[in-house]
């Protein structure tokens, strides 16, 4: 195991470098790479980029190449398991060998079934020696790639469901106005959480009340994720912001799928899910964004959505903007049924507590996901 103080200053650069690949790599995981020398020089710094492009080992490699380094004998410190097959692009670890690169730290082994330790084991095969990051490292690098991982071992997307809410719980007043709980901070965080996300996932209902776009607005975007709608009766107007390009739309539905002509004219694709009580079966739309690519889905939704979701065991991650504001009557975050034990509730656990400008942001996860 890697665990020299120059080795975690590099792995550190490098999951930096993937963290700033969010929006950008979608379906591919997030990557970052930096090769250097064991003296503290740095010859190169690559990320992976779009789908079909360089992966970060290439583009680190060109980065050294572009300033006159010689990587010979160098180490690569990345983000994750160089790649061994050749997909839409050759596999990083021939290149990595063929470079003359001497040693490469990984910060874990990557879930996807045509890698998962073959590109390290190719590594050492080639001469090179191969280490592995600190283990909070390691964390890290799986945080960045949460999504991935969750649908390469899950067989489904990590699923985000985020809220702003006052204090005492409540998402809007009883006349729905809602605009604005929390402060511009917030907001422009919440952005970024979009930015990270493949998939941007709401409610009919949202939709026929705010008329929302759910795009990249606030923070710096290379792209905008898909934005998707469960619509079981196809209630969605041509007219709705959302459609509104630059960006995919998925429109969920239980009902006839010929009733959405106009909104496919509109450029949306129209999926007829099944049918669960009278509505779109959930576990059914999440399965199916993760065969799509999918790997992380960020929920803006109402509470009527937000509820069904927690109750078909849906949300891997709250993450709740909450507003130094008492509003009392209002709507909840999530409608569900009274309980009569407190066992019965919903159990989390907080993974982070943050305050962003005047307000605070929450995540928490369920006491019993895989993280």
């Amino acid at each position: 195991m890697a665990s020299s103080p120059l080795d975690r200053v590099r792995m550190a650069e490098a999951l930096a470098l993937a963290e700033a690949s969010f929006g950008l790599t979608e379906p591919n995981p997030r990557v970052g790479c930096v090769i250097g020398d064991e003296t503290g020089r740095v010859f190169g710094r690559g990320s992976t980029q779009q789908a079909g492009g360089p992966h970060a080992e290439v583009m680190a490699l060109r980065d050294a190449a572009a300033a006159g380094h010689d990587p010979h004998g160098a180490t690569a410190w990345v983000s994750l398991e160089p790649c061994a097959h050749h997909g839409r692009t050759p596999p990083c670890c021939d290149a990595l060998a063929a470079a003359g690169i001497g040693r490469v730290v990984v910060a874990l082994a990557d879930p996807f079934p045509k890698v998962a330790g073959r590109g390290i084991e190719r590594l050492r095969a080639a001469g090179i020696t191969v280490e592995l990051a600190d283990t909070d490292q390691a964390s890290a690098a799986r945080e960045i790639n949460i999504g991935f991982f969750s649908r390469f071992e899950r067989g489904r997307p990590w699923v985000r469901l985020k809220a702003a809410a006052s204090i005492d719980g409540r998402t809007a007043l009883n006349n729905g106005v809602s605009q604005w709980i929390t402060g511009p901070d917030a907001r422009r965080d919440g952005h970024a959480w979009r930015r990270r996300a493949s998939a941007v996932l709401t409610g009919i209902g949202t939709v026929l009340a705010d008329d929302p776009r759910l795009d990249v607005r606030l923070v710096p975007s290379v792209g905008q994720p898909l934005r998707v709608v469960v619509d079981t009766r196809l209630r969605l107007p041509s007219t709705a912001r959302l459609l509104a390009p630059p960006g995919r739309v998925l429109v969920y539905t239980a009902g006839e799928p010929r009733a959405g002509a106009a909104l496919a004219a509109s450029g949306a694709e129209i999926v007829t899910a099944p049918a669960a009580v009278g509505h779109v079966d959930l576990a059914a739309v999440i399965a199916d964004l993760g065969r799509r690519g999918v790997n992380e889905v960020h929920v803006e939704a109402g509470p009527r959505l937000n509820g069904a979701l927690l109750q078909a065991g849906c949300v891997d991650e709250l993450l709740l903007y909450v507003a130094p504001l008492l509003i009392g009557p209002g709507r909840p975050i999530a409608d569900r049924a009274p309980l009569d034990v407190l066992t019965a509730a919903h159990a989390f656990e907080y993974v982070d507590v943050e305050r962003v400008g005047t307000d605070l942001r929450l995540r928490a996860r369920p006491r019993t996901a895989a993280t």
